[in-house]
Parts: structure tokens; sequence; C-alpha cells
């Protein structure tokens, strides 16, 4: 191919489309337990079926995928494995609307007949988001895609359910839990969203003391009045000398025939706040359920599953909440027993998946006893067998477990696993069975009805890192990948899904789930706001795609995940990575200008400039597989930017030119060039792949010294390259002085045509920048190199001032004015100078440099270094330029 062949431009979606189906032809991705290689595996976290591609599952693929192209290129035997959640909640919201735009009735179409028509609508619409994946550049085994309610999941689900119970871990109690009346199930703790800061009012109100027990009253306050409805105790210090005596006497209930008793509780109560009097709900608050288990208390469930209040709330029965508070209120009132209001600032909790009030309720549902299966959970953590990334995430994991409750697991829904637990109709034992039980283990008899709820979604997704590996069966793929190499989730779900995995993972594996646990940070917008359909700031991937291509979306992506920093979206960053991919393809273009003459089997004559290029190529491999294998995704963008347009693009190009254009240099000089070129060009190319594989593929396919696809190719490593050797420090200084004669020519506004003499006070750096002259002229236009002489010395120059040595340019032969010199240096001075002692003041502040991250300090630190040497230089150059007034 010539430069005439090749594109004048990379087209993104073509390459996209064409490389992907290469691909796929070729099954590239499919992983073998068989294989050699050491095994490196991740599972993806599977996004809800009902799922659209969001910016947080960008990142999150985005930089799976990186590691998951760089192993494989490293030669391990990799394998990520795809999938999606049911969703329970989600999934039956999803259908229920559409069933309800068809005027089709949820609860009259029954339990069969809706999920069927889940399925029916997972088979059209349950794809998307692992096709919007696909798009993105993702690499997993497509042939090992996994659903959480596929046939050999739901047996491991069931696995997993008998073998807790049967180890006394998996238990059904009548306990408080959450339940959301709009959905009408159950949710766990972390399904509640506390909304802070609403505006309510605490109520006081008074509960008379029977005259038998000396009459009187104790005032109690709440900010919901209508669970006095419920109230089964009103509690009181033990040491509170006011109700010392009232221990253990009776309050009338003003309302419902019952008396409730005074009782002392040291636990609940804090004497100093309030009246010091608590009224006690065990019923439908978590604290007050205690408080009715240490007491011994009639627990009083005032709710009925829609939120309505149920018969025992008296003449209240079928009131919703909000109508009950005013209710109660009135009532109270009309008995004279209101003792005051205040407003109250309240959280109110709210179900993570309707929005709906959440409920403190008495209700009979499954558990799951968490202290057993935390303690080695915490353990893995703190002996450092599984680390998190960035490290303070392990507070937030520790503070979860080291105060955790048992957890829900049952919900009152239809679509997900059922509870392998069945009812015997004759003597209600309980059969809970891996399979479906024909008999009941306890009388015989042969009628049973199975438990109409579901288990929590999360139950399943426990055991993700296994389950997709056949467990509870002994597989090839099991022994290979598990325990699998590293987690990239956000840290919102380190409850949901991290802890569990842990428990799930060394409970019926014995061993961790995962060696490494990087958390990602959030995607905000531009100003930093977190993205949300209510503000309007959501930004959608695919469209970005469409717009700049997958890989400089990708590119964008690596280059602002930072370790403990969120990502604060900029769309021009997009654009200015899709000016990379032009640059490389220019850079691709001028090697096939001199494709022709290129022969890898002519003698080659390697030169300086190919022996810095190797250097810095082995330099940058080893930054790069530094950055890769610390999760630092970050300084991979970086480097890769150093390496491909400063080092590369910036300097090696041009210096090609002087060798290329070179009609005295010999064909073996000129062949080694080219060759240097495209063998560097298949490095990039690699270099590349795992952040953007699209185009570097593209490049790869296109070079002449290469075959097969890059994504097999092997990553380079650090022994192909020289680490030293005698030309790097003369070509450090050469970009020196082209870095700085380019810089004076800007400063002061001398053309590039106008050719500069560089006058020199070493012979030594004078003999070292002879030998490059050409580069010198073609980089930055010296039209000669002199050694400065009593003879030839002017009365004003300008002064470049490098590694010990100085350079002078006559300023009077450039036509260039001294005094306007000198003022232009007096005013960069000044400037420079405010700038120094802004940074001075900011390390002499000890409460900054006591606080500040020490990365944040380094970087202040070497800042002020390069700014000083900056002013000193300027100062010398001062000097040099006043001497000619």
């Amino acid at each position: 191919m010539s430069a005439d062949e090749l594109p004048k431009a990379y087209d993104p979606h073509a390459s996209a489309q064409k490389y992907a189906a290469a691909w796929d032809a070729d099954d590239l991705f499919r992983a073998d337990p068989n294989a050699l290689g050491e095994p490196y595996s991740i599972v993806i976290p599977p996004p809800n079926v009902t799922g659209k591609l969001h910016m947080g599952h960008a990142l999150n693929n985005t930089l799976q995928d990186v590691l998951i192209r760089y192993k494989r290129m490293d030669g391990y035997n990799v394998c990520w494995v795809p999938g999606t959640d049911h969703a329970g909640i989600a999934t039956q919201w999803v259908v229920r609307r559409q069933l309800e735009a068809e005027g089709l009735d949820f609860w009259e179409m029954g339990r069969e007949k809706f999920v069927e028509r889940v399925w029916e609508w997972k088979a059209v619409a349950g794809g998307d988001i692992t096709n919007q994946l696909r798009r993105l550049g993702v690499s997993c085994d497509w042939s090992r895609e996994r659903f959480t309610l596929d046939d050999d999941l739901q047996k491991s689900v069931a696995e997993h359910f008998v073998k807790l119970y049967e180890d006394g871990l998996v238990y059904r109690g009548h306990r408080l839990i959450n339940w959301d009346p709009l959905d009408q199930t159950a949710i766990s703790d972390l399904e509640v969203e506390h909304e802070e800061g609403v505006k309510g009012e605490l109520y006081s109100f008074a509960y008379p003391i029977k005259e038998e027990d000396g009459g009187g009253e104790v005032v109690v306050a709440t900010t919901r009045p209508e669970t006095m409805l419920g109230d089964t105790a009103v509690a009181v210090h033990p040491d509170d000398p006011r109700y010392q005596h009232l221990i253990g006497k009776t309050l009338k209930h003003p309302f419902i025939d019952r008396e409730i008793p005074i009782v002392a509780d040291s636990i609940l109560v804090n004497m100093d706040f309030g009246t010091g009097a608590v009224k006690v709900t065990p019923a439908h608050d978590f604290n007050d359920f205690d408080v009715g288990k240490r007491h011994d208390l009639p627990m009083i469930n005032l709710l009925n599953k829609d939120g309505t209040l149920n018969e025992n709330a008296g003449e209240f029965q079928g009131l919703i909440v909000a109508e009950a508070r005013k209710a109660v209120k009135a009532k109270i009132e009309e008995a004279e027993l209101f003792r005051g209001a205040e407003d109250h600032l309240m959280n109110i909790g709210r179900s993570q998946r309707s929005g709906a009030i959440v409920e403190p309720m008495l209700s009979t549902q499954w558990f799951v006893r968490m202290k057993p299966l935390a303690t080695p959970a915490l353990a893995a953590i703190e002996n450092g067998i599984t680390k998190f990334v960035p490290q303070q995430w392990e507070n937030t994991y520790f503070a979860w477990l080291r105060d955790i409750r048992d957890w829900c697991i049952s919900r009152q829904l239809w679509w997900g696993h059922r509870i392998p637990a069945y009812y015997c109709d004759a003597c209600e034992h309980v059969n809970v069975s891996r399979t479906v039980p024909t008999e009941c283990s306890a009388c015989g008899r042969d009628k049973l009805t199975q438990d109409p709820d579901v288990l929590d979604t999360w139950f399943s997704s426990a055991l993700w890192p296994f389950s997709v590996f056949g467990w509870p069966e002994k597989t090839a793929d099991l022994a290979k990948y598990y325990p699998t190499s590293v987690l990239i989730t956000g840290f919102d779900i380190i409850f949901f899904w991290v802890a569990r995995m842990m428990f799930a993972g060394q409970y019926f594996m014995g061993e961790v789930p995962f060696k490494d646990i990087y958390i990602h940070a959030l995607v905000r917008d531009k100003h930093g706001d977190k993205m949300s359909k209510t503000k309007g700031n959501v930004v959608d991937p695919l469209g970005v795609i469409d717009k700049w291509g997958a890989d400089a979306f990708r590119f964008t992506m690596v280059s602002l995940a930072g370790q403990g920093q969120d990502v604060i979206w900029n769309e021009s960053r997009v654009e200015a990575n899709h000016r990379f991919t032009t640059k490389m393809w220019q850079a691709l273009r001028y090697c096939f200008m001199h494709i022709e003459a290129y022969d890898p089997k002519a003698p080659m004559a390697f030169g300086p400039y190919e022996e810095w290029i190797q250097i810095r190529t082995g330099a940058a491999v080893g930054r790069i597989r530094a950055a890769l294998d610390t999760y630092k995704f970050n300084e991979v963008a970086s480097e890769i930017v150093q390496f491909v347009w400063h080092d590369f693009c910036g300097w090696y190009l041009e210096l090609t030119k002087t060798t290329i254009y070179d009609e005295e240099a010999s064909a073996a000089r000129q062949n080694a060039v080219r060759h240097t070129l495209f063998e560097t060009f298949g490095v990039i190319a690699r270099l590349l792949h795992p952040v953007m594989p699209f185009m570097s593929e593209d490049l790869w396919q296109r070079l002449p010294n290469t075959e097969g696809f890059v994504t097999i190719a092997p990553f380079p490593k650090v022994s192909d390259f020289p680490t030293d050797g005698a030309q790097l420090d003369e070509l450090v200084q050469l970009q020196a002085v082209v870095t700085d004669a380019r810089r004076l020519r800007s400063d002061i506004g001398l053309a590039r045509a106008i050719p500069m003499p560089l006058l020199f006070t070493n012979t030594d750096q004078l003999a070292l920048m002879q030998r490059h002259s050409r580069a010198l002229s073609e980089l930055c236009g010296v039209s000669e190199l002199l050694l400065l002489t009593d003879e030839n010395r002017p009365t004003g120059t300008a002064a470049l001032e490098l590694r010990g040595f100085e350079i002078l340019i006559p300023l009077e032969a450039l036509g260039v004015d001294a005094a306007t010199e000198v003022a232009r240096l007096d005013k960069a001075i000044k400037k420079a100078e405010k700038g120094l002692s802004t940074l001075a003041k900011r390390l002499d502040n000890p409460r900054f440099m006591q606080n500040a991250p020490q990365d944040v300090k380094d970087e202040l630190v070497e800042k002020h270094r390069v700014e000083a040497t900056r002013l000193e230089v300027m100062r010398h150059s001062r000097t040099r330029a006043a001497e000619g007034l």
C-alpha cells in the first residue's frame, strides 16, 4: 500500500465495524481452560437486563477491557464473562407499565402468565445493553454470556439457599422489615435511600396514667403520631428521678382498649433528650422492635400490604398513613391530650426502586444470619488477602460489616428465583429442598405448596464469580478461573454486591472471589454535578461514540480515571483525543510516503536517533506496564500521549527528515530509518490496543512488518529494548537546545524563516551540536554554529542557559532591539516572581502542608523548583540583553 492508497483520514466507525466483525469471525476472545498460560479472569458486573448503556457502564467496562486486552496480549489465559441480571423489581415494573399501557391488569393476569410475558419481553429487548457494550469495543467471551435466571444458575441459587438453611444460616422469622407499599414487597436496608433534611414536626401528646396507679400523665413526642395506635409501652431511663416511681405503672391508651406499661430501658432512652419518656411501637420502628424483644412486649402490626391501616387501627382502619396522621392528631387534640409541636427536620426512607416512603413493618420473611459470614469477609481484607484500590474504600466496607444486621432475602414479587421452600398442606412442615419434593419429609403427605416469594436479586448475584463457571459442579472452568483476578465496580455497590460476593465465595469455595477490588468513582458533568435525568445533564455514551468514535471515547474515559477521583466529563476532551487519532493517521501517511523504498532485507545503518527512540520506547513500555499493573489508568493514557505525540511524532518523525531527505545519506542509513519508523509504529499499535482497540488494529493491519491480529500480538516488554546508550544524553541536550531556541523565537517574535546563528561558550558543546547541525537547521532554523570569541562577541544577546553551558544569540544581527528585549524580560520576570511568591506561600502554609495529599504537595514542590529555575534563566537573559544598552 502506498500513501496515495491510504485513506486521507481515519474513519473510526468503518474501522470499528470491520474489526469487530473480524475478531468475532476468528473467535479470538473465547477462553479455553485447557489452554496454556496463567489464568486471568474477570466477571462483568452484570447490568440489569432492563438497562441501557450509561456513562457509569461505559467507564466500568472500558477499564475492564483495558486490563483484559493487556493480559491477553501478555500471554495470559484470559476469561472475561459477560452477562445480565434479571433485576427483579426493575424488570417487573417495566413489564407492568407495558401491560398498563395495553389496558391489562397485572394482578388479574396472574403469576404464571405474567412471568411468561416477562420472558417474551426479555427475548426481544433484554439484550439491548450487551449489544451496546459491543459497540464500546469490549472483548468479552460472548460464548459465555450468562443471565442470572439461566437454568444452571437457578440450580446454583437453590444450592446456595439450601446449604445455608442446612447450616442454620438461613431461617424464616417474624421480624421487623422495610416494606415498600407501592411495590408491596420487603426490601433490604441497603435498598432504602434516606432523604435528609425533610421538613416535619415533632408532635407531643400525653398518655394518662391509670387512676389506680396514681393518675397524672406522661408526655411523649413523635414525628409519626399515627404509630401511637400500635404503642405497647412507654420507656424511661431507670436512673431518671422524674420517672423512677412510675416504672411498672400502667398508662391508658386514649382511643383503643389497651393498657400500656411504663418500662425502664437504658439502651433506648436518653434522659436528657425531650421529655425523657419515649413511646414504644415494636412493630413499626427498628429500635422499638429491640425494646419489644428485651421486655417481651406485644407487637401490633397496623399496616396492610398496600400501606393502609388494618383492623388493629380501630376507627382509623382503611386510611393511608398520611390521612391517619391527620386523623390521629385531630383525635388527640379533641381528647385534650395535645401538648405542643415544633418544626423538626427528619430523614425519610424511600424505596430505591419505587420512590415510595418505606414503612417499617412486622412480617414473616426469610433471613440470612450475617455475623458468621461477615467475620471471614472482614478478615480477608484486614489480612491483605484481597485488596481495595484505592485502599480508602476498605473503610466503607469495614463500617458496614462491623455493624451488620441479618439480611432479609425474601421478596413479594413474581419475577425472580422462587424460594425453594415447600409447605405441607397437612402438617405445615417447611420442606427446604434442592429439587421439587414429591412428599413431605415430616408426614409423608404429597400435597405441598411452594413459597410464593422470590429471592432478593443480590442473593443470586452474590454467586456470580463462581456460578458462571458451573458451580456447584466441579468444572474445568471453575478450577482454572476461580478465584477471579480483579473486580472493577463502583463504590455504590460495595454493600450490595462486593461484600456479599466475599461472603459467598469464602463460604462455598473456601477462598476469596477476587484478588483485587478496583473501585472507580462517579462520572460527573463538567460542573462536577452528579448526572441525573431530573437535572437533564445525562450524557449518552452512544451519542458520543456516534460523533467521535469508540477509540476517542475510550481514551477519554481512561485518561480521566484517576484513582480516588470522580471523572469530570467534558466532551472537548473527546474531541482532543479524536485529534490524537488524526495525528496518528498523519504519521502513518508520512511513513507510507516512503514505503516503496523500504526493504526489510537490505542492509541497515542505524544512527543516534534510532538508538534514542528505541531507548525512549523501552522507557515508555516500562511506565505503561507499571501503570496497568497498578490500576493507574489515567497514567496509562498520559504515558501513551507523552510517547506517541511527543517522543515519536514530535521528535523522532522530525529527526527522520534529516536523513530521509538528505541526498548524501547512504541507502543503508535511510533504510534503517524507514525500518525504525515501521517497527516503532508496530510497538505503538500494541501499546495503544488495550485503550484504542479499533484504531490500533487498523494501524497494525496496514503495517508491512506485521501479521495476524494485534489483539493477540505480544504486548511489548521492556527487555525488547535498550535501556541506555551513548547517544541518549546527547539527544537530550539537542532537544533542550531546540526547545529553548524555538521558545526564544516565539518570545522575541522572530519569524521561522529568519536564520538564527548560535554562539557557543564551550568548545565541547559546540562540537556536540555540530554533529546535529542539520537537525538544528530543520527543527529550529539555526543557520550556523560558532564559538564565541572576542572578535565576534555581540554587545546585546539573548541567552540560552542549558546544563551548565551558555548559548548566545546576537540580537542586533537578527534585527531585534535590545531595549525592547530587556523590557519584555522585565515584564516576564515580574510576573514569574509573583507566581513564585504565590507558590511559596502555599508551601509555607502549615495547615496546607499538613492536610494536603502527598502527591499534591510533591507536585507543588516540583512546580516551585521548575519556576525558580525558569526565573533564574530569565534574569540571566536579561543581564545579557542589557549588555547592548
